[in-house]
């Protein structure tokens, strides 16, 4: 007999598979010696009461054998000599799974990829870091598995009406993630183990006769009546192909310029912009754990925080606990800082992203009192709000100093607009400057961050304090820009065989949403192409 169960187990009962038995057998007032195993379906953590509980949800196998865990499977065609085939611009999570999805169906995926590889891209992460150095083409936002491969894995996403999320955790799985994020509440894979996922795709994607191609940045489209005709990269090459997927990620800020300028129409897009917030893990873990000293069966903790400033929407993104702030800048001058975890998220700090959403209104103020801002945009360009985020991430970098050094302050200091005397011990590689973040980010984002971290303290006693470092700054939430598309066939509202997809084209945020999006757009270029 099989029998689904809901428990609710202390941190130390989940860490053995005997205990946990004991737990199904007090629940069910089943013998111990009849539950020949159990296999979990969800876990997460209850932190609301003064004691930390693990709710689980799990079946039960009664005096019957444990079925044994199919590992998942899929089935890639060889697609060596497939008569269509897709160019796919982009190699991070959208153009990954769309070329794994064209793959079942039999279509061969060609994916050009601006930045290097994967573990090449390790390199210039680590001058970047050590030498305030950026490779425009190589960073933490542009190479083989995109934006969010070196900054933590995380797989959660609210996106759950827009695709198959066990579908997309099961493929991660089945390229090497640990199983336990198909049961995980927050499934999070990893800085540190996800190159070797990634690496895992590409093998497979070439092995079954997909082509993968490094450093080819796009530079021009080739259009005739409505249609692409070729795609041409920066070395002179050009590429032809059945349709054209635009998978660039939300900072490839010169695919949204050269759109514009080859007449493709796009679209403002509001995003939200700040800080990142970082911590003592310690401290988060007393808050949220209500303990001295966390649990050593506990994972460190996380939070998620909103508020509402004069209908302005400030909230948490990207939280990581046990994590690093990083610079993601993607060109020289221009300074915007993420978060990341290893797997074991095992960093004393912890850091998230504090954002702020805004309106148009608040941009064109700004750029008026700021004309020095307004040479490039005008209130109704397409590109108003690219054009925004630049203009902060350059006043960022010039009072953090150089070399994507960032101006910081701490947190009650920010909120008094005093220049902090010093700054704490933080995980900030390249280092912090102490400035007036008043100075670099707009006032109606100041304003918003000022009266939400006094809020947030109230929430949560002690987070607002002064062992708090608040960093500028967090700027690419999402993307500036949505590349307008068909809501029947996924593809441009004018050019009928391009497919913009994931977060560059304004319809995901994360991993998982981004994938689904690819895959989403490989059904519908698999439709049109009738190989559905």
């Amino acid at each position: 007999m099989q029998k689904k169960l809901s428990l609710k187990l202390l941190p130390s009962q989940l860490v053995s598979e005997e205990t946990i038995k004991e737990q199904i057998a007090f629940a069910t007032g089943i013998k111990k010696s009849a539950i020949h195993g159990f296999r979990i379906q969800k876990k997460s953590i209850d932190a609301r009461g003064q004691t930390v509980y693990i709710p689980v949800t799990l079946t039960a196998y009664i005096n019957e054998p444990v079925q044994e865990e199919l590992s998942p499977r899929f089935q890639f065609k060889n697609v060596a000599n497939a008569s269509k085939k897709v160019i796919i611009i982009g190699a991070g999570p959208t153009g990954l799974f769309t070329a794994l999805k064209l793959l079942e169906k039999g279509i061969q995926p060609i994916i050009l990829e601006r930045g290097k590889d994967v573990r090449s891209r390790r390199r210039d992460l680590a001058i970047l870091n050590k030498d305030g150095i950026v490779n425009p083409e190589s960073n933490y936002c542009f190479g083989e598995g995109g934006a969010g491969t070196y900054s933590d894995g995380k797989l959660y996403t609210r996106s759950t009406k827009r695709g198959n999320i066990n579908r997309i955790l099961d493929l991660f799985i089945f390229f090497g993630a640990p199983p336990h994020i198909g049961y995980d509440a927050h499934p999070h894979i990893g800085t540190n183990k996800l190159p070797q996922i990634i690496t895992a795709m590409r093998e497979c994607i070439l092995n079954h006769g997909g082509k993968f191609i490094f450093d080819k940045k796009l530079t021009g489209f080739s259009l005739q009546n409505h249609l692409i005709k070729s795609v041409k990269t920066a070395d002179g090459d050009e590429f032809t192909a059945n349709a054209y997927v635009l998978a660039t990620g939300h900072s490839a800020r010169d695919i949204f310029k050269l759109l514009q300028n080859q007449n493709i129409l796009i679209e403002a897009k509001p995003f939200a912009l700040g800080v990142r917030i970082e911590h003592p893990q310690a401290l988060i873990d007393n808050i949220q754990y209500h303990c001295t000293t966390r649990d050593p069966f506990l994972p460190p903790a996380s939070y998620a925080l909103v508020n509402q400033v004069h209908e302005r929407g400030v909230f948490s993104f990207c939280m990581c606990p046990g994590g690093i702030i990083a610079p993601a800048s993607t060109d020289p001058g221009e300074l915007v800082v993420n978060g990341w975890s290893p797997s074991k998220r095992n960093n004393p700090f912890a850091n998230s992203g504090m954002v702020v959403q805004f309106s148009k209104e608040d941009v064109n103020h700004w750029m008026r009192k700021n004309p020095q801002h307004t040479l490039e945009t005008t209130e109704n360009d397409p590109l108003l709000f690219m054009h925004f985020q630049q203009a902060v991430e350059k006043q960022c970098f010039r009072a953090g100093g150089g070399k994507f050094m960032a101006p910081a302050q701490r947190m009650i200091d920010f909120t008094k607009r005093k220049i902090s005397d010093n700054l704490p011990a933080n995980s900030y590689l390249p280092g912090l400057q102490a400035s007036s973040l008043h100075e670099v980010l707009p006032g109606f984002i100041n304003n918003s961050l000022v009266e939400s971290f006094t809020q947030f303290g109230k929430k949560m006693k002690g987070y607002f304090t002064n062992e708090a470092t608040v960093v500028a700054t967090e700027s690419r939430t999402s993307s500036p820009v949505r590349i307008p598309r068909d809501r029947e066939t996924g593809a441009h509202v004018q050019i009928k065989n391009l497919y913009p997809a994931g977060e560059g084209a304004g319809y995901a945020g994360g991993i998982v949403s981004a994938a689904m999006d690819g895959e989403r757009i490989a059904e519908s270029i698999c439709t049109v192409l009738g190989q559905s």
